[in-house]
């Protein structure tokens, strides 16, 4: 089945009124789960301000810092990405209810170097442990990864890359641009789906 970018299951999240439209999910700038929850937050608000929308989504440095920051009430909603390994923990959760998923393609994910810098034949790639299946498809020939370092993000791993703790990262294009590498190799989305969580 073809879908666009964005296909909503069920998704009765715009029905339910939290206290604040607030959405939390992980950060830094630059994730896809930024770019998924500033998608969901236009769409519960589609005649909203596209600058208010984008400034109701608060950033996180872990799934579980966001899901606290729901249970005390400071978001309304919370988005993870069902690829999370440790997303069970939020659908297992006495105090959270399931509003909802939807499917919404990822930003354009490649391999990105600092700008200008040389990568060595078997460079050490960081990468989020979710799409890391993805460095053997993107890195170009003749790089083989000497070594996966594991990243809270794909933003903490375009960062890493540019501070040049590691020769590369597979990181998305708005994270390849706010830390101003340049992608060695094609890029793709990954079709994903969104669960979002409220307070029961």
């Amino acid at each position: 089945m073809i879908l666009e970018r964005s296909h909503w299951l069920g998704l009765e999240a715009a029905t339910v009124r939290p206290a604040t439209p607030v959405i939390g999910t992980l950060g830094p700038a630059g994730t896809s789960s930024e770019e998924a929850a500033t998608h969901l937050r236009a769409v519960l608000d589609p005649d909203g301000d596209p600058t208010e929308a984008a400034a109701d989504v608060r950033l996180y440095d872990s799934y579980e810092e966001a899901g606290e920051a729901l249970t005390a009430g400071e978001v309304g909603r919370l988005v993870v990405a069902n690829a999370y390994a440790g997303v069970n923990a939020f659908y297992m959760n006495p105090a959270l209810e399931l509003a909802g998923a939807f499917v919404f393609d990822t930003p354009r994910y490649g391999i990105a170097r600092a700008r200008g810098r040389w990568v060595p034949p078997r460079p050490r790639v960081a990468t989020h442990p979710a799409p890391a299946a993805l460095v053997a498809e993107l890195l170009p020939t003749p790089y083989t990864a000497k070594e996966l370092v594991l990243m809270t993000s794909t933003s903490t791993a375009a960062r890493a890359a540019r501070d040049l703790d590691t020769d590369v990262a597979l990181t998305t294009e708005p994270a390849a641009a706010l830390h101003e590498l340049e992608f060695i190799s094609r890029t793709r989305p990954i079709r994903m789906l969104w669960s979002v969580f409220v307070n029961r």
